[in-house]
């Protein structure tokens, strides 16, 4: 799989805390590898068309859509921060 960060993603994961980065970047390597892995908890966001979402902690997540082989990571950031995710 290709992976394409938006500038958003970028911006959001710059500010995460260290170890939420460290956690992400796990997620993250799940994601590639198989972004059905159960461990990532993934699912498809409420009311956003293609837009799925995979659990990095019980308090933070990260969106992204799949266009072919390409994973096209969105945003990343608390529950409530994506619950605003637009297409």
């Amino acid at each position: 799989m290709n992976i394409t960060y938006t500038d958003s993603f970028t911006r959001d994961f710059r500010d995460l805390p260290k170890d939420i980065k460290t956690r992400a970047n796990e997620t993250l390597r799940l994601l590639i590898e198989n972004h059905r892995h159960l461990s990532l908890r993934a699912k498809k966001m409420k009311a956003v068309d293609d837009i799925w979402e995979a659990s990095i902690s019980m308090a933070y997540r990260l969106t992204y859509q799949i266009a072919g082989d390409n994973v096209i990571l969105r945003r990343i950031g608390t529950h409530d921060m994506l619950k605003k995710e637009t297409p």
